[in-house]
């Protein structure tokens, strides 16, 4: 294990309190777009965080009014336009790679998301467990309209489980803007609350998860993740399975004492 508090990232913004980490992309001026380096950072960040012990949520946070902006027109597409296929396909892998130690890095993610959450930013506030949004918010699977497929960094998988292949095949066609208020009706947002309530709302939410069981909580995101792809008598055995890990659990002790003496649990993460 790990401690990630004193993280010093080069091309984003974090900071730990609580047990919860907070990200922001840090270049306001030009909405906060990624570059080859800030997905990079990303990627192993989240990758690490699997190994955290002093991290239990993340929450993406805006900057300047806006969340992500997406790969950056100068510092991402100019240059890609001049690769051939192998070094196009390591950047695009980097890039999955990064939703993939998303998926798998233990600690349930939050995006609280103001203004543009284009390209790979929605795909961030995607890849996250919980979505909360301002009701400017604007979102957009727009790689059709730079030439591309819809079929980014996972979209065509998840974004079809969270509003519906339909919604989805729109999306990814068009590469339209999806508001606030559709992003809210169709579920890819849990609410919308006003920009200044926006973030205290997002770290309420973490800290609700993180006074819970926490390493519960590492099991339920696996199986949310690892269910896309099972039947349904594969996933009941595998819920059998990890509920039973859970029960060895001193949280799991620490409610059921709890529990007979009346009192609200308190939870160690173990």
């Amino acid at each position: 294990m790990s401690k990630m508090a004193n993280l010093k990232p080069k091309h984003f913004l974090w900071q730990v309190e609580g047990r919860i980490a907070r990200v922001r992309l840090d270049r306001p001026e030009r909405k906060n777009p990624l570059t080859f380096d800030s997905y990079g950072e990303l990627r192993d960040t989240f990758r690490d965080l699997v190994y955290a012990e002093d991290v239990d949520a993340v929450v993406f946070l805006p900057n300047g009014g806006n969340f992500c902006s997406g790969g950056d027109v100068h510092d991402i597409i100019g240059p890609l336009v001049k690769m051939d296929v192998k070094a196009l396909l390591a950047f695009t892998r980097m890039t999955g790679d990064f939703v993939k130690a998303m998926l798998n890095c233990g600690k349930p993610i939050i995006s609280a998301v103001d203004g543009v959450a284009v390209g790979a930013g929605a795909i961030i506030a995607m890849a996250s467990d919980i979505r909360i949004a301002t009701p400017q918010a604007k979102t957009a699977f727009l790689f059709t309209r730079v030439g591309l497929a819809g079929c980014d960094m996972g979209a065509c998988a998840i974004l079809p489980r969270i509003i519906g292949q339909g919604r989805a095949a729109e999306l990814l066609y068009t590469g339209r803007t999806m508001s606030a208020a559709e992003g809210e009706r169709w579920g890819f947002y849990n609410r919308l609350v006003d920009a200044a309530a926006l973030e205290a709302d997002a770290l309420d939410m973490a800290a609700r998860i993180v006074s819970g069981p926490t390493f519960a909580h590492g099991i339920t995101k696996t199986q949310l993740n690892q269910e896309w792809s099972m039947g349904l008598d594969q996933a009941i055995e595998a819920e059998a399975q990890a509920q039973a890990i859970c029960m060895q659990t001193g949280d799991f002790e620490r409610a059921y004492k709890a529990f007979v003496a009346k009192e609200k649990p308190v939870f160690e993460g173990n």
